[in-house]
């Protein structure tokens, strides 16, 4: 493809178990937030090694992560109120900077580590079932 640094891939897998390829990222996806918490090196510093000629570092997972986006359909009231989701441990939230927030468009998300992979998902999953609780609190 002729690209120097990094290409990132995002996949989902349907309830029926295909694999499907969603967007090719030729720089740091949004997914950086989990390799910046949960592997050897992050998306960003690898593509800086990569550009820079420097030695690719160990793409090794140091802890389980986990990612929830955040859609608008969140914000058809307003802006929710963040602080529901960040009272569970490990989670952070990461926004996008968007100006206009409309259903179903990617505002954000979510990200934690856990001991396990069912742990760390069912820490985002809690934090944004907090976070749409309250936003349908505000409605």
């Amino acid at each position: 493809m002729g690209i120097a640094g990094l290409l990132a891939v995002e996949m989902f897998v349907t309830k029926d178990g295909r694999l499907l390829v969603n967007e090719l990222a030729p720089r740091p996806h949004n997914s950086y937030h989990h390799t910046e918490r949960a592997a050897s090196t992050s998306q960003f510093e690898q593509c800086v090694r990569a550009v820079c000629g420097l030695p690719l570092g160990s793409v090794d997972v140091l802890r389980p992560g986990a990612i929830a986006n955040l859609l608008g359909d969140l914000w058809e009231s307003g802006d929710p109120d963040f602080d529901a989701a960040l009272t569970v441990p490990d989670v952070r939230l990461h926004l996008y900077g968007k100006t206009s927030a409309r259903p179903g468009r990617k505002m954000g998300h979510l990200s934690a580590v856990g001991s396990s992979v069912e742990e760390a998902r069912g820490k985002v999953l809690r934090a944004r079932d907090l976070l749409a609780r309250r936003a349908a609190t505000n409605r």
